[in-house]
This record gives structure tokens, sequence and C-alpha cells, in this order.
């Protein structure tokens, strides 16, 4: 698990799961693991987003529509973290 700058998360995550195969995924965590976004690709350019802190939701995302929501949660649920931990899914992790 690596910890990384929350200013430079959103092009790392992009960059990572473009390169993912199908069923794989990435999991953002806070430092004390309490508020998670867990981003799984479901399909070749479709991927589900789930966003587990202050609020509980899921989200079905287009590789376009991916960007803006990713900003929008890294921004609601890491408001004063400087760094992000972040964990690679397997398939076998946990169903989206």
């Amino acid at each position: 698990m690596a910890m990384i700058d929350k200013a430079a998360a959103l092009g790392v995550v992009l960059g990572k799961i473009k390169a993912m195969e199908q069923g794989h995924g990435l999991e953002l965590l806070t430092y004390k693991r309490d508020r998670a976004v867990i981003i799984r690709r479901s399909g070749p350019e479709a991927f589900c987003v789930i966003q587990n802190g202050f609020e509980q939701a899921r989200y079905i995302e287009s590789a376009k529509g991916l960007r803006p929501l990713l900003k929008r949660l890294l921004k609601k649920e890491f408001p004063r973290s400087n760094k992000v931990r972040l964990r690679a899914l397997s398939p076998d992790d946990r169903p989206c």
C-alpha cells in the first residue's frame, strides 16, 4: 500500500486504471482508513465507483465521466488530507 500526494492522486489513479484489466481496481483510503473511494473497471469503457465515507454511494461511469467524478469525490472524502493510501484490488477482493 503506497502513500501518494493528494494533489497527484487524480493523475496517478487515472493512469493506473486505464492500464488495468476488467475486474481489477484501486482503493483510495485516508491515513486512518476510515473513508474510502473504490474504483473498479467493470467493462471496456465502464467503471464502478463506490464512495464509502461521509456518504455512501455507488456510481457507474464511462471513461469520460470518471475524471470529474473522482475530482469531486476526492474533495469531499479527503478534505484535509495531504496524502492518501493507494491499494490495488484484484477481481477476488470485493465485488462492485
